[in-house]
């Protein structure tokens, strides 16, 4: 093979064949593979680099904090439910084809931030595009396309995203102009995209979220209809990490 193979490959946007189709050649010959399972072979090598090339850039772009995966999250506080609910979440991703959302209600620090960041990091994984807005920033980046006239040129555009995560929901000013935007996302996407949503307040506390309260009960309809909710409580585990860590802290200096 000659280098005006490689400028083909090149040509054809195959850089995985370009790096391995002499090396794999030689493989073949040592070993008497035919045509097809040499192309074959080159094949999975040019899959598994899209592959990889596709995740990192759809985890760049969903914007998740570093380290926030299930390998990193302690569940052991967790209780056999909301495990249960989790592997489901996990193992069976039929929920995002469905539209269904995912709820995490409870105080701050219970690791709702984390888990969400982590399911997202497992659906990137699974070929499901994310991405994760803090509320705030979501509002804000609604607000200004509805001031330029172009809300629902902006809503459609997040529609790309099969899954979006709306972090710490209750932080949201209660003003009239972040509620309808809010509201108006939140009904754009009811049965056409999947939410995963973090939230320090109880439903019958989102009165301070929307003070309209048909448009509080209209919002909670919406996402609940088709979703799993997953109520977290106890200590936080923020706190409880940061005392862990001290405690191995002074164990390795004892």
């Amino acid at each position: 093979m000659n280098d005006s193979t490689a400028l083909l490959l090149k040509e054809l946007r195959l850089p995985a064949f370009v790096r391995h189709y002499q090396s794999l050649w030689q493989t073949a010959t040592e070993k008497g593979w035919s045509h097809t399972e040499y192309l074959a072979a080159l094949c999975e090598y040019e899959i598994s680099d899209r592959y990889q090339r596709r995740t990192q850039k759809w985890i760049r772009e969903a914007q998740l904090a570093g380290g926030k995966t299930f390998t990193e999250f302690n569940d052991d506080k967790l209780s056999r439910e909301i495990k249960a609910q989790l592997a489901r979440l996990k193992q069976d991703t039929t929920w995002v084809e469905h539209a269904d959302n995912v709820l995490l209600i409870g105080p701050s620090g219970t690791g709702k931030t984390h888990i969400a960041s982590a399911l997202t990091y497992q659906l990137i994984e699974q070929g499901v595009r994310c991405k994760l807005f803090p509320a705030i920033a979501l509002v804000q980046l609604l607000q200004q396309a509805k001031r330029d006239l172009d809300l629902m040129t902006a809503m459609t555009r997040l529609d790309k995203y099969r899954v979006i995560v709306i972090d710490d929901i209750g932080y949201v000013k209660k003003t009239d102009a972040e509620t309808q935007v809010l509201f108006e996302f939140i009904a754009h996407r009811y049965e056409s995209g999947s939410l995963i949503i973090t939230a320090n307040q109880p439903f019958g506390s989102w009165d301070n979220i929307f003070p309209d309260s048909m448009m509080t009960v209209a919002a909670i309809d919406r996402l609940i209809h088709h979703a799993t909710i997953i109520e977290l409580e106890g200590e936080s585990y923020r706190k409880r990490q940061q005392l862990k860590q001290r405690t191995t802290r002074k164990s390795q200096h004892a």
